[in-house]
């Protein structure tokens, strides 16, 4: 057993919102076995095989990334797509990434997770959908399983290039039979549907204006065979609805209704462009939604109705989207992100920092269907993030828990996923940081000779 202690604050995010001072928990074999005071908890320090002393700390939940493209990161602040809106951004891209190769997805996947880890994130999803030169969703996968994040991979897919009308490329899409069946290899090989599983599959078109009606479709039909979840980009920008209302003569989030888009099991990247309808269509289904607010700040996509989809019920997570259009990769700043872009629209009053924490924890957990992680309570696993605020981009803050997200730290001190530690004393402890940037730039001097 491994006793945490003497956090400052311990935010359980549980139902009661929980904030303990001199906080503490316990857990075994990666499931929580106690939460409370430090003094409550004390008689467990006898039995424990390790104590961690969090004085000076905050302790929340490991944070979710409910939205990423990992294969990008090694495409951050490329020229040609740094001053451009979404479509002109993906068509400078999408030569470079159909030059990737296995070694390329799984150094970038590597990285990119790395990055997140260090950052406080236990969980996160990926949407993969470019499977150039023998790529397959398994290069990312295994890069997952070496950093010990918590993951959600998606068997992303493009059907339908410039020939067709499509936005991408003939050369980076993939014949419809073919996706759909290496999308069930992947569901058969990978998927862990048990309560606390480390890997779990989705299905994940890459969106409407890169795949097929049919597809879209099929996608779901399948989805709902396997018992997994389903994801997609969706109203990104004025340019994804015009798109939309001309192809499909209806508003993205009727198409998606249509399609059999909507319900707990999907859950839909952005939405920046959803009106009030779509926002109660979401909210009646319970289909969740992952906001990317740095990313859609980037590229000029707009700003979400957060505000309105959180007091309508949406499921609402955050994610920090491919690094090449964020380009970092780091949940503490989405939340911050997420509380100013609500602010500056409604007012100061309007969006709290605990509220851009929940999205960032436990709002996260609920939109990948994931009720076994988000909270620290008894019978959740061990997912935790220990933030020391005692540094120098913290120390200042007289409400620590609000501090997270208005003055964040650079990174978390200790990660824990299934109580097992990921990140100790600011260092990865599963993968050596060495290794991570020694694969990462060697991909990259590569990549760079085809820019």
């Amino acid at each position: 057993m491994t006793l945490l202690r003497h956090a400052d604050v311990l935010v359980c995010m549980d139902d009661a919102r929980r904030e303990i001072a001199d906080g503490a928990l316990a857990w075994r074999d990666g499931v929580i076995v106690a939460v409370g005071t430090s003094a409550e908890l004390a008689p467990l320090a006898d039995e424990a095989d390790e104590v961690i002393d969090a004085r000076g700390c905050v302790v929340t939940p490991g944070l979710v990334n409910t939205h990423h493209h990992l294969y990008q990161t090694l495409t951050r602040a490329l020229p040609g797509a740094i001053n451009t809106s979404l479509f002109g951004w993906l068509k400078r891209l999408y030569p470079i990434w159909a030059r990737y190769t296995s070694e390329d997805v799984f150094a970038a996947t590597q990285l990119g997770l790395s990055e997140l880890a260090l950052s406080g994130c236990t969980m996160s999803s990926d949407h993969h959908y470019l499977f150039p030169d023998g790529v397959r969703l398994d290069d990312s996968i295994h890069a997952a399983q070496g950093v010990g994040l918590r993951f959600h991979a998606t068997r992303g897919s493009m059907s339908v290039g410039e020939s067709k009308g499509g936005l991408p490329p003939d050369s980076v899409v993939e014949d419809e039979d073919a996706i759909l069946a290496d999308t069930i290899r992947v569901i058969d090989s990978f998927h862990d549907a048990s309560e606390g599983a480390m890997l779990r599959v989705a299905v994940a078109p890459c969106s409407p204006f890169s795949v097929s009606t049919d597809l879209m479709r099929e996608a779901a039909l399948l989805a709902r065979d396997k018992r997994v979840m389903l994801h997609t980009h969706l109203a990104e920008d004025a340019d994804d609805v015009a798109f939309s209302l001309e192809r499909f003569g209806c508003r993205p989030g009727q198409y998606a209704e249509d399609l059999g888009w909507t319900g707990p099991d999907v859950w839909h990247a952005h939405c920046v462009q959803l009106d009030a309808q779509e926002i109660d269509l979401f909210a009646r289904t319970g289909t969740g939604v992952a906001h990317c607010p740095c990313s859609n700040c980037r590229l000029g996509s707009g700003i979400a109705p957060v505000r309105a989809m959180v007091d309508a019920g949406v499921p609402l997570g955050l994610g920090v989207d491919g690094s090449a259009s964020n380009d970092s990769g780091h949940l503490l700043n989405e939340a911050r992100q997420a509380m100013l872009l609500q602010r500056v629209q409604l007012g100061a009053d309007r969006f709290d920092p605990r509220e851009a924490l929940h999205l960032a924890t436990r709002g996260g957990a609920q939109v990948l269907g994931r009720s076994d992680v988000g909270a620290l309570e008894p019978g959740k696993r061990a997912d935790l993030a220990v933030w020391d605020m005692s540094d120098i981009a913290s120390t200042g803050a007289w409400d620590k828990v609000a501090g997270l997200v208005l003055a964040p730290p650079t990174g978390a001190r200790d990660v824990f996923v299934d109580g097992r530690a990921v990140v100790r004393s600011g260092e990865l402890t599963q993968v050596r940081r060495e290794d991570v940037l020694r694969n990462a730039r060697r991909s990259l001097d590569r990549l760079m000779t085809f820019a």
